[in-house]
């Protein structure tokens, strides 16, 4: 998976990470986070709050 893959990533996040408040987290944990997922190869210094806001928001209407 690479960041531009926001919707795979929030399944992931979802799967991996069921407990979690996807609404008040700190984008440090969720980078973190998505670094950590299996499958996940791209370069950690690409991401921006852009990105893992977009992550956030799918991770949030995975959840619905």
């Amino acid at each position: 998976m690479k960041w531009t893959d926001v919707f795979d990533i929030a399944i992931a996040l979802e799967e991996t990470h069921p407990d979690k408040d996807a609404v008040n987290l700190r984008f440090t944990d969720l980078h973190k986070w998505v670094c950590e997922l299996p499958g996940f190869d791209d370069d950690p210094k690409r991401s921006n709050e852009k990105t893992l806001e977009a992550i956030q928001m799918a991770w949030l209407d995975e959840r619905d």
